[in-house]
């Protein structure tokens, strides 16, 4: 689990199961592919890759993208494990630690090649890629977690290492702030503000987070879609697809 979910629940009010996003401003829709392209996004696997085989998508897809929460208090073996079971399935992988992964964790993707934390990691010639993992503190002092200032320093960095690149994703794993998609069981808000302050200014094409299980759902912050597609460790998953006519986020859930 994150610091905050309890499990699983339906999508969140308001939100939808797909948002289609048909264009952006002239840049980004003569940036966006010639043919469609699609990753799997997953989030808060939490140690439960088992069924990583059964996603039905995977083997036609560019990618894989998690977003945090490998594992649950883990270390580098338990995050070794989960990485070496997605890429079994699918090698093209990109992964960043969430507030429950120990910082070994980092260093250990860091160490692989693959990490998101704090990179700028390019999709396609024109998509950038920007992760951020952690979130800020929780009530539980998780291990990987700090405070908002830190994520603003982080972001406004990876914003001028992306520089023009016309279309930017963003992959934080703690949600931004006052969204459908950071809202706890008991109706509060606990997203960061650092990173809804980002979204704000610099408007990526997407944000795709996680966190906070119980609240799956997508919305839009101006340009941006936000989307939590909900724990892997229940079966949630999202698909992102860039292509000639926009870019598409739809949440999955493989049967139970």
């Amino acid at each position: 689990m994150s610091g905050y979910a309890k499990g699983p629940a339906p999508l969140a009010s308001g939100a939808s199961s797909s948002m289609r996003l048909e264009r952006f401003r002239a840049a980004q829709v003569s940036a966006l592919p010639e043919s469609p392209h699609t990753w799997v996004i997953l989030g808060d696997l939490h140690g439960r890759v088992r069924r990583v085989r059964e996603i039905p998508e995977l083997e036609e897809a560019d990618g894989v993208i998690l977003t945090g929460d490998l594992t649950t208090l883990g270390g580098t073996a338990a995050a070794q494990h989960v990485i070496e079971s997605v890429t079994a399935a699918h090698p093209a992988v990109f992964a960043q630690i969430g507030n429950m992964d120990r910082p070994e964790v980092n260093d250990w993707l860091e160490a692989r090649g693959i990490n998101l934390h704090r990179h700028v990691r390019p999709l396609l010639p024109n998509v950038a890629l920007l992760g951020v993992g952690g979130s800020t503190f929780s009530p539980f002092g998780t291990p990987s977690e700090f405070p908002e200032a830190r994520f603003s320093e982080w972001l406004e960095a990876l914003a001028l290492r992306a520089g023009s690149t016309p279309i930017l994703v963003l992959a934080a794993h703690d949600p931004p702030y006052n969204t459908v998609c950071d809202c706890t069981s008991n109706g509060t808000h606990v997203g960061s503000s650092a990173i809804r302050e980002f979204i704000e200014v610099h408007q990526p094409a997407v944000c795709l987070c996680g966190h906070i299980h119980e609240s799956a759902g997508m919305e839009r912050l101006g340009r941006t879609i936000v989307v939590n597609p909900g724990p892997f460790s229940a079966g949630c998953y999202a698909l992102l697809t860039l292509a000639p006519t926009g870019i598409e986020v739809s949440l999955r859930r493989l049967p139970r």
